[in-house]
């Protein structure tokens, strides 16, 4: 049976542990510290994280990096985005290029821009290349340890690698799509973040759901734009990566970013929500990667950019929600270097 090293005892981490040792997957979970690895093992969850999940007995935790990937089929890494290029670094030399290198985590790095697919391929040998493959899609993990149905999409750049992947990561309820277009999914994961930020100020501000309808919207059109200024397929982010993780994260309580939002229109520090969670908003940081992007790429984000504004400049959220009805109204699917209009215009 193959075996499954998952890096990063995350929520996400813990969530694909449970999922594939309840398929009879052999899964090596890698904690940070000795320590870690002790008290879950031990607990069988991690209290105030996830609700009382019991291991399989298939699912094991270790610190030892050899214990984790010796004769690994696939590594998962579900570490917070802003993380992944640090735990690269301590594990590269146990990955190799019979290996599946699956991208767990929904971001996109500060310091350089870069989604996580690139950061893994600067990481590791070009050898490994071909095989570092993306898992995303409306995936909110309670309710998948919950054994309730969900979906997802596994990408690589080459079609077969990806039904490879899907293969052995497949479970009955957690289904599997494929698709090549690396970069849209990557993007969807991440940018959809962004937005449910700004549905979570939308519900704290009872705005209705008309104008959460409008917001998730022009959102997803914002999305869109910027992934094919980098290179993605259009077509992707109509999928489960880009409009499917869109409606769950920006509906459902379970999201730490639609939290986030809600929070914010009580008036608490930004700094005061982040240490009250005990798990990473990712939207936080892909907000300020999405703007930089925007800029260097001179594509126009209005909605994120409010978002970032609230976030980083002060703005207040009512205000800001002013000014984008205040804004001047034009085709829907045309602004500043997008590239929608002449795909789309009928």
């Amino acid at each position: 049976m193959p075996k499954v090293a998952i890096v990063g005892t995350t929520t996400w981490g813990i969530t694909l542990g449970v999922v594939l040792a309840r398929k009879n997957l052999d899964v090596k979970l890698m904690a940070r510290t000795q320590q870690e690895a002790s008290d879950l093992q031990s607990t069988g969850y991690r209290s105030g994280t996830i609700s009382g999940v019991l291991f399989p007995d298939k699912l094991s935790i270790s610190h030892s990096l050899s214990d984790v990937f010796s004769g690994a089929s696939v590594a998962i890494l579900a570490v917070p985005s802003q993380s992944v290029r640090h735990n690269l670094k301590q594990i590269a030399r146990y990955l190799n290029n019979s290996m599946f290198i699956v991208n767990a985590a929904k971001g996109i790095e500060l310091e350089t821009n870069k989604r996580m697919s690139e950061v893994i391929a600067e990481e590791l040998p070009a050898d490994c290349h071909p095989n570092i493959c993306v898992l995303s899609g409306p995936n909110l993990s309670q309710e998948i340890l919950d054994d309730l149905p969900a979906v997802a999409v596994i990408a690589a750049r080459d079609q077969a690698v990806a039904r490879k992947a899907r293969r052995l990561l497949n479970t009955p309820n957690l289904c599997l799509y494929t698709n090549t277009d690396i970069v849209g999914v990557e993007l969807g994961g991440a940018l959809k973040n962004i937005i449910a930020l700004g549905a979570g100020i939308a519900d704290g501000l009872g705005y209705g759901d008309n104008a959460k309808a409008a917001l998730i919207t022009r959102g997803l059109t914002e999305m869109t734009a910027l992934g094919v200024a980098m290179g993605a397929n259009p077509l992707t982010f109509s999928g489960l990566t880009g409009l499917g993780d869109l409606i769950a994260t920006c509906a459902s309580p379970l999201s730490r970013n639609h939290y986030v939002g809600v929070e914010l229109t009580k008036g608490r520090p930004l700094e005061e929500i982040v240490k009250s969670m005990s798990g990473i908003a990712e939207g936080l940081s892909t907000t300020i990667a999405a703007h930089n992007l925007a800029q260097k790429l001179g594509v126009e984000m209005p909605v994120c950019e409010k978002i970032y504004q609230v976030l980083y400049q002060g703005l207040d959220p009512g205000r800001a929600a002013l000014e984008l009805m205040e804004a001047t109204a034009r085709h829907e699917l045309a602004g500043r270097k997008w590239k929608l209009f002449s795909l789309f215009k009928r």
